[in-house]
């Protein structure tokens, strides 16, 4: 459970018993409910973490919505694009084992997160690991409903495959960029679960390299 469920539920307890004592005691249930459902909507499961070399995992639980390649940092890279509905766990991890490298912070509009615009107009975090010679990119984005993005880890620390690293406050979604050479292992439709469904798995920048190198070679004869 995220500490933040009891800190709502706390709040709409207190006010069940106010408005259970001032009014009539059946307007408390109104609260009571709510109690109970942020308690059930920040909850924390624990999850199984693949250790296969190269995973990739799902920042995110949620519905695989679009698989894309775009252009990022001048690079060509696969974005997997997953939103997360106010019933799915809302607690984000990390992708890959590797070390932070960038935290920025973008402002921005609050459009359904489902439209793809939302995922350079919206309000986001956006994350840079570099963990066994790739850069994997995941942004924390803002939806509809969403009003706070958290992310607790700093530049320089040291993450593992799975960790938790944060949360976004009900709809939104999760985006994750990695190298467009990456075996894909999902596909639109997908439902995903954070820290244990795997996404793609990365090749190597060494066996990237010597790939390239036997390409030009028989290029070459």
């Amino acid at each position: 459970m995220v500490r933040d469920g009891y800190y709502y539920a706390l709040a709409l307890a207190a006010a069940a018993l106010l408005v259970g004592w001032f009014a009539r005691p059946v307007w408390a249930l109104i609260p009571v409910l709510l109690a109970l459902f942020f308690l059930w909507f920040f909850r924390d499961p624990e999850r199984a973490i693949p250790d296969a070399p190269g995973a990739v995992v799902s920042p995110g639980d949620g519905k695989v919505t679009e698989i894309s390649t775009v252009t990022e940092g001048g690079e060509k890279r696969a974005r997997i694009s997953i939103f997360l509905s106010v019933f799915d766990v809302h607690v984000n991890r990390s992708p890959i084992a590797g070390t932070v490298r960038d935290v920025r912070y973008q402002r921005g509009k609050f459009l359904n997160a489902m439209n793809q615009a939302s995922a350079e107009q919206n309000e986001q975090n956006i994350v840079r690991v570099e963990g066994e010679g790739q850069i994997v990119i995941f942004k924390q984005i803002a939806g509809l409903l969403a009003r706070r993005i958290v992310f607790y880890p700093k530049v320089g620390d040291r993450l593992e495959r799975g960790q938790r690293v944060g949360l976004i406050k009900f709809g939104s979604r999760v985006d994750v960029l990695f190298d467009s050479a990456a075996a894909m292992q999902v596909k639109v439709g997908d439902r995903v679960r954070g820290g244990a469904s795997v996404l793609a798995h990365l090749q190597p920048k060494g066996e990237l390299a010597s790939a390239g190198r036997q390409a030009a070679e028989g290029r070459l004869r």
